[in-house]
């Protein structure tokens, strides 16, 4: 079965089901699949200024083991058509921007996002979900070095223990969080599983946060993490901290509104594992399940490939 999907594509879609305008600079080809791509992204109101490229539509191959985890394999260019110019018109019309995964690390696109990010920088809330696919850039010094540059630059960094686990062998979870930390973010979030996610702000302390994750019955795990990422943003957005400032009142974020950020995602993560493929909850199934009223959203941008899974 194909499904639509991507990393920051699934970040993207999951920013507009949680009700945030959304605009998606990723890039798909004159076919069958970009087709696809492109009228998910639409139906789901999300803004699409780039134009179809030559290349094919990029696409995943999605392998389920028993217990619903997937692993990956890739047949995808990366090479958004955007100038300085564009850059910088992006940069100071967006309130968040996000990137990730195999758009911050191959190249020659890794560039044009470095330079989006710089740009960004100071004027958004810029998140980051390393997301990291050795299967197509296996050097991890270069990736390292690549992650490191974004997360100088980042107010909110998501990673998963697979990826600190592969970045940094040689340290816990907590420690390679907490140099980020130093390094300029203002909430760092590591997800461990079923061990539940756990968070580091100045305002709770080298300790941080962490919160069990929700059981449910796993369908398949693919989108999760994007999931994850994506009500990260939200929660966020939902509490003002977008535009100038964003990592210093990230920073401020006590225990209680980090443990309830941390339980939102998680729930909003939980509801996607519970189906096939990457299909995102919609606020009204993530409030739903908190047992509290809608609240209006903030807007946010995504930016990355965009690529087809397979499963």
């Amino acid at each position: 079965m194909r499904h639509p999907g991507g990393s920051p594509f699934n970040v993207a879609v999951g920013l507009a089901r949680l009700g945030h305008p959304v605009t998606f600079l990723g890039t798909w080809g004159e076919d069958d699949d970009g087709r696809l791509l492109e009228q998910s992204l639409s139906a789901e109101g999300i803004e699409l200024p780039l134009p179809r490229q030559a290349q094919p539509t990029s696409t995943a191959e999605a392998i389920l083991a028993e217990n619903g985890s997937a692993e990956y394999e890739f047949a995808l260019t990366w090479d958004p058509p955007l100038s300085d110019e564009d850059l910088e018109r992006i940069a100071e019309t967006s309130e968040a921007v996000h990137t990730g995964s195999i758009a911050a690390a191959l190249e020659p696109g890794a560039d044009t996002v470095r330079r989006l990010i710089e740009a960004a920088r100071g004027r958004a809330l810029i998140s980051l979900d390393p997301n990291c696919r050795p299967s197509i850039t296996p050097d991890v010094e270069r990736v390292r070095a690549r992650v490191e540059e974004l997360a100088e630059r980042s107010d909110l960094i998501k990673a998963s223990d697979e990826d600190l686990l592969w970045l940094y062998p040689g340290s816990t979870l907590q420690e390679s969080a907490r140099a980020w930390l130093r390094k300029g973010a203002g909430m760092v979030v590591v997800t461990r599983g079923e061990m539940g996610p756990w968070a580091v702000t100045e305002a709770t302390g080298p300790v941080g946060i962490e919160v069990p994750a929700r059981r449910t019955d796993v369908v398949d795990t693919v989108g999760a993490g994007d999931t994850f990422m994506a009500a990260l943003i939200s929660q966020a957005a939902d509490r003002g901290i977008t535009g100038p400032g964003a990592a210093q009142r990230l920073a401020a974020l006590g225990e209680d509104e980090v443990r309830e950020i941390l339980t939102r995602a998680a729930d909003a993560a939980a509801i996607t594992v519970s189906r096939a493929g990457a299909d995102l909850p919609r606020r009204s199934e993530l409030e739903a399940l908190a047992g509290v009223a809608a609240e209006p959203a903030a807007p946010a941008v995504a930016t990355g490939p965009d690529r087809r899974q397979e499963d």
